[in-house]
């Protein structure tokens, strides 16, 4: 499908979807669906601070997209196992930005006020750049998160890199963390030596985005 072709029907779509809030500018809506080796979708929404954040921002650096939902099970699994934050602390130890970000729509299950988030992030010793709400669900849609976690990597250039599963072990068991293969740590190892990724899309597992 042509995205130049289709892009004011995309971009007309995405404005829909924003309801008129004004915190995802309309390049997210043209992006459609993120697809590795392509440019990510820009975007520019609060990131719990107040402070607009946008992917621009970060021109020139790898950066990590976590979706999340702290009520999901696959989560909790993560972050209850200390695995989430491991990651998190090891990659942006390196110069990688990581952004959490959560698209659940209010009163759905996930969503949670600014306050909330970083009372989350406190409690759970997680370490992302910035936490960013996405209650329009705008942004999830232009990447197309379908799950909480799914990931991202994106490389220097802004190019996606990854996306998929954080690991090959699809289930909501702490145990299962020992001895998985992480995906995007070995994303983010090939982008930084200026490698292929191997394994560059894989299926994301988890609870499903909870979208308006």
């Amino acid at each position: 499908m042509s995205v130049t072709r289709h892009s004011r029907r995309t971009f007309l779509a995405g404005l829909a979807a924003l309801g008129g809030s004004g915190l995802v500018r309309p390049e997210t809506a043209r992006a459609a669906i993120a697809k590795v080796g392509t440019a990510a979708p820009p975007f520019s929404i609060p990131a719990t601070t107040g402070k607009t954040v946008s992917l621009a921002d970060y021109k020139g650096k790898i950066v990590v997209l976590e979706w999340t939902n702290h009520e999901c099970p696959y989560v909790r699994k993560h972050y209850e196992s200390g695995n989430m934050q491991a990651l998190q602390k090891e990659i942006t130890a390196e110069g990688v930005v990581w952004l959490t970000l959560i698209s659940s729509a209010p009163g759905e299950q996930g969503s949670v006020t600014a306050a909330q988030a970083d009372q989350l992030t406190s409690s759970r010793g997680a370490a992302p750049t910035a936490v960013l709400l996405d209650p329009t669900g705008a942004v999830g849609k232009a990447y197309g998160a379908t799950n909480t976690p799914h990931m991202y990597v994106i490389d220097k250039a802004g190019m996606l890199a990854y996306a998929g599963a954080i690991d090959d072990r699809p289930t909501s068991r702490r145990s299962d963390v020992q001895g998985a293969q992480n995906y995007v740590r070995a994303a983010v190892q090939a982008v930084e030596s200026g490698q292929s990724v191997k394994t560059p899309v894989t299926r994301a597992y988890g609870c499903t985005v909870k979208y308006q």
